[in-house]
């Protein structure tokens, strides 16, 4: 009989590190560092046999590049609404 080892079938989950990247450089500098740090630590953590951890670390990747980008849309929302109120004002005063 063969030794049975716990590995699951297939390739490590998806690390989402192109995600974390471009959260990094487009959008917020400080969420896309922590998705970073989280996606690398994925293929880690699947090869040390915590394929537990390395799930979650992959949708801790994906949360914290969605909430960097979901922030610098509500960014860019209230510059541009900041901008057009002063323009506002700037009408209203002429």
């Amino acid at each position: 009989m063969e030794p049975s080892f716990n590995h699951p079938q297939g390739p490590p989950p998806e690390n989402n590190l192109i995600w974390a990247i471009l959260c990094t450089v487009l959008c917020c500098l400080s969420f896309g560092i922590v998705s970073i740090i989280k996606s690398t630590k994925v293929k880690e953590l699947w090869m040390y046999g915590d394929y537990i951890g390395a799930q979650k670390a992959a949708d801790d990747a994906k949360k914290w590049a969605i909430w960097g980008a979901v922030a610098a849309i509500i960014g860019w929302v209230l510059y541009l609404g900041l901008f057009l109120f002063i323009g506002f004002l700037g009408f209203i005063d002429a």
